[in-house]
């Protein structure tokens, strides 16, 4: 028997950011937990509220970043924020190393 599996995509871009009803749907929750992720700065909405809020793709992969690391460890928004950007930090040292020389790898 044959398995049929369709798969949709949707382009994330300057052109065509991702509302906020669309971002929580990516990330299987509410747009109330966006608004959260937009409390706590994991996430930058660009308009004046909810309804206007547009999102890129940048916004995308934090976003199901926090959410992983609020199932799969039991984190709190404020926590999440704090390791996305340290993990945001740790990636723009090693990538300046990289480019002195001072680490040969990834």
């Amino acid at each position: 028997m044959k398995k049929i599996v369709i798969t949709s995509a949707t382009v994330v871009g300057k052109a065509q950011p991702l509302s906020a009803d669309d971002l929580a749907r990516a990330c299987g929750a509410e747009v109330e937990w966006v608004a959260r992720l937009v409390d706590v700065g994991i996430v930058n909405a660009s308009g004046r509220g909810p309804a206007e809020w547009r999102f890129y793709s940048v916004d995308l992969q934090r976003a199901l970043h926090a959410r992983r690391l609020e199932h799969d460890f039991g984190a709190g928004l404020d926590a999440v924020a704090l390791i996305l950007d340290l993990s945001q930090e740790v990636r723009r040292l090693k990538s300046q190393l990289r480019a002195l020389g001072a680490l040969d790898k990834p």
